[in-house]
């Protein structure tokens, strides 16, 4: 069997993890050691705050449709109630836009779907 020598394959992988160090503090973005368990942890954070960041968006939406409706009069629960009954199709997203941007059209929206 003959010797293999990988000195610069090994070489190549570490200086790519080391790549993504830059920017951390301390010996995370200098020893490779150290660096390879933050570059696992990073990503791991990354992949898990993605879902995060979506719940949190919505919690976010459904607080201030919730704010505009009470000012209405209304709960959340019976104006979401009140939009898929009358077949509104506008998502959360835009109906919290529509509640911070412009309050004169979502009580408009909010009037119409009550009658």
């Amino acid at each position: 069997m003959t010797r293999v020598k990988r000195g610069s394959v090994a070489r190549k992988r570490r200086k790519n993890i080391m790549k993504l160090t830059s920017g951390f503090q301390g010996a995370h973005s200098t020893i490779f050691r150290t660096g390879n368990q933050q570059i696992i942890k990073a990503l791991a954070s990354s992949h898990r705050d993605r879902s995060k960041r979506k719940r949190d968006f919505r919690r976010l939406w459904i607080t201030r449709i919730n704010a505009a409706a009470r000012n209405n009069g209304v709960s959340y629960t019976r104006f979401i109630r009140y939009l898929y009954k009358n077949q509104v199709s506008s998502n959360r997203k835009i109906l919290a836009q529509i509640a911070i941007l412009d309050i004169n059209s979502f009580s408009t929206i909010l009037k119409k779907i009550i009658e």
